[in-house]
């Protein structure tokens, strides 16, 4: 106070007029400053921890609807959670002892058939139209590339990248375990934080929470299945044309579908090229109406039929999401990115209903 008295009487004497900015509001600004470039920091510093959370969070948040289903038959929280879990081991045992195999022996085939494909791809009469209409190989001139190399330019990261996913195996078991700690102890500490807070806003916390539960859980499920009706045409599909890698390239087929929008056409077009590597112009072709079909399928039939209840965002705003997020924590970051959008939109809208119950409490009555 004496501090604040002495600034006033400085500037009174000085002849003009009390500062308003006291000694408090000076290190309020500053602290809030420095937690801001704290946060920021940490974000950076903790990122590989954050995105195990995050995922760990959205499996947690998916599993915990079967076992409230569980539950309702009578079974205690810990018997279902073990019954879920048990089932969904075993299914991933089961898929990885069955596709696994064939699929990595045909992943290994096209890595080292990767050279020979792209010179037949550079030899193709389409690869020589798209090259008189665009000059690409004048391009990849000028960056450098030489495009009789290309490919095995190309093989040493690409090897990498495939010895790379064995040290994921890590990350698996992190997120198993946080996964297991969110379904037995979550529920109580939402429970405990919801009791800490003014009761007559418990209500509003508890709505808030419970929708973005429920469009989080009906989201992950919902692509769950579009991404296995994806990998499953899309591999009987190609199997029935004879494309020699169809397992992989079903497989990722499917994955892409977790990335909107984006995702089924980087996919659709990669495996388009790759038919017409190895099958020639005609099954090039029929993977290329396939693709156009099924992005019909999707975009139109499955994804408003799985998620006309659950997410509702515009597609505009989907896609500004997935591109920021993938500048941000990459592929991961375009898995998140409709969660988190859809609870920040859920969040925005109950702000924006406060708002307005305050200005109608505002209005008098006549």
């Amino acid at each position: 106070m004496q501090a604040e008295a002495s600034v006033a009487g400085i500037n009174s004497s000085m002849g003009g007029h009390p500062s308003q900015v006291t000694l408090k509001t000076a290190f309020t600004v500053c602290f809030a400053v420095f937690a801001v470039v704290a946060l920021a920091v940490l974000l950076v510093k903790a990122q590989v921890a954050i995105i195990l959370t995050g995922i760990a969070a959205l499996i947690a948040i998916a599993l915990n609807h079967l076992v409230v289903v569980l539950m309702r038959t009578r079974l205690s929280r810990g018997v279902a959670i073990g019954l879920v879990l048990a089932v969904l081991l075993s299914a991933a045992t089961t898929v990885a002892l069955l596709v696994i195999p064939s699929a990595v022996s045909q992943g290994q085939s096209l890595v080292e058939q990767a050279p020979a494909l792209v010179d037949q791809i550079l030899a193709s009469r389409f690869f020589h139209r798209l090259d008189a209409r665009f000059h690409v190989l004048e391009h990849l001139r000028k960056q450098g590339g030489d495009t009789t190399k290309l490919a095995s330019g190309a093989l040493p990261p690409l090897l990498h990248a495939v010895t790379g996913v064995f040290s994921l195996v890590g990350a698996l078991i992190t997120i198993l375990f946080l996964v297991v700690f969110m379904l037995i102890f979550g529920p109580g500490v939402i429970q405990r934080a919801l009791s800490l807070t003014l009761p007559e806003r418990r209500e509003r916390y508890e709505r808030v929470l419970g929708k973005v539960y429920t469009a989080t859980g009906g989201y992950l499920a919902g692509l769950t299945l579009i991404c296995t009706i994806n990998a499953t045409l899309t591999t009987t599909f190609l199997a029935i044309i004879g494309v020699p890698f169809f397992l992989p390239l079903g497989i990722a087929s499917g994955f892409s579908s977790m990335v909107p929008y984006a995702g089924p056409i980087v996919a659709g077009g990669t495996i388009t090229l790759l038919t017409l590597a190895t099958g020639g112009s005609w099954k090039a072709l029929a993977a290329f109406i396939y693709f156009i079909l099924y992005g019909q399928l999707e975009g139109n039939v499955l994804a408003p039929l799985v998620f006309k209840r659950t997410v509702h965002i515009n597609p505009l705003i989907t896609l500004l999401a997935v591109v920021c997020f993938v500048e941000m924590a990459g592929i991961v970051g375009a898995l998140l990115a409709v969660p988190v959008v859809a609870a920040a939109q859920i969040i925005a809208r109950e702000l924006l209903r406060i708002r307005q119950e305050r200005l109608s409490a505002r209005v008098q009555p006549p």
